[in-house]
């Protein structure tokens, strides 16, 4: 919880990168809901590949894999599973349909968190239970040698260390003083270096950054991959961790490296959203309520530019169709003539 703790003190100076980051998924969150509303059957199309993707990749991380031709069995089948690999891709795959589905009900606690290991552990013995021995995260070298990349928080103290975090989390979220990004990824990094789990800490961080993300209402999670993008950049997500995590226990580690990391990663997830959204082929008649849609809510008057940026998948030439068919009919009035004109509603524009 050493990061939180800094940012509880007050951060005085944040780099001028993450504030780029920040902007641009502000405005991105902006923008989610307008997407979301372009054709919600194929963007539950969407939803189910990002659940295959995610399940198969955030356990391939960890090097645990399953044969391609058995994915659809292991995930959707009723079939018996063939192994433990089998057992953990499909537990995961039933952790990230739980967050989906009960966001929203769902605290970040002890007993959430003892639920995800279960759910994405499976049948094994410490499933759901904080470590009884002390663990630290190893790394194998090439020479067949072992090193002690991070010595992680002993297990009799990862009770209260746990409790602290969750404290520092809930109080610098209500406080509003931070970005709700820096606190969740701030969350993350301190869950990684605490390390509560004798093993599965990673798949358990990935799906509480999902959950925590929704709760701030950046849900793009449910359509694209976080997991399959962080394995795409596996090495770097290694690399900033352990960057970031050094002198985590004293307080004087810089965790800037990582947060920078997980901002560009959702940035992706963001950008890969929108892309596929928009090659969605919306019907003519639901883009023309989106914009009647978009119109009824305006409250003063508006350009053309505005309103097309807030339907990104309707082309420009037929938000300015639609508004001379409503001027036709009089639910529309023009004050002036091309791109700069004006326009605002009519007081029959509901009628």
């Amino acid at each position: 919880m050493h990061t939180l703790k800094i940012f509880n003190e007050g951060i005085e100076n944040i780099p001028a990168q993450i504030t780029w980051y920040l902007t641009d998924l502000s405005e991105a969150k902006g923008k989610q809901e307008l997407y979301k509303l372009q054709s919600p059957q194929k963007l539950r199309v969407l939803k189910e590949h990002a659940l295959i993707e995610s399940a198969v990749s955030s356990n391939r991380i960890e090097g645990v894999e399953v044969d391609n031709n058995r994915i659809g069995t292991v995930l959707f089948g009723k079939a018996p599973l063939k192994d433990r690999n089998e057992e953990e891709i499909q537990g995961y795959r039933n952790a990230l349909e739980w967050i989906h589905n009960d966001n929203a009900s769902i605290k970040i606690n002890d007993t959430s968190i003892k639920k995800m290991h279960l759910l994405s552990r499976g049948v094994i013995w410490d499933a759901g239970r904080y470590k009884e021995k002390d663990c630290d995260i190893i790394e194998r070298l090439q020479s067949g040698d072992v090193k002690v990349r991070f010595k992680t928080v002993n297990a009799k103290d990862t009770p209260a260390y746990m409790k602290s975090l969750h404290n520092l989390y809930h109080d610098l979220l209500k406080n509003q003083e931070i970005h709700p990004l820096l606190v969740v990824i701030a969350y993350n990094l301190d869950f990684l270096c605490i390390h509560p789990f004798r093993d599965g800490n990673g798949r358990v961080s990935r799906l509480l950054l999902l959950l925590q993300l929704y709760h701030i209402g950046f849900d793009v999670g449910k359509f694209i991959s976080f997991e399959r993008i962080i394995e795409d950049h596996k090495d770097r997500y290694y690399e900033t961790l352990e960057i970031s995590s050094q002198k985590w226990h004293n307080g004087k580690h810089d965790p800037w490296t990582y947060i920078g990391y997980v901002l560009y990663i959702l940035r992706l997830a963001y950008s890969e959203f929108m892309m596929r959204v928009e090659k969605i082929d919306v019907p003519r008649g639901a883009k023309t309520d989106l914009v009647i849609q978009q119109i009824d809510s305006m409250k003063d008057d508006f350009s053309i530019s505005a309103l097309q940026n807030t339907c990104p998948t309707v082309s420009k030439d037929m938000v300015k169709k639609i508004l001379q068919d409503l001027k036709k009919n009089g639910k529309v009035i023009s004050k002036g003539k091309g791109v700069a004109a004006r326009w605002s509603k009519t007081n029959s524009f509901n009628g």
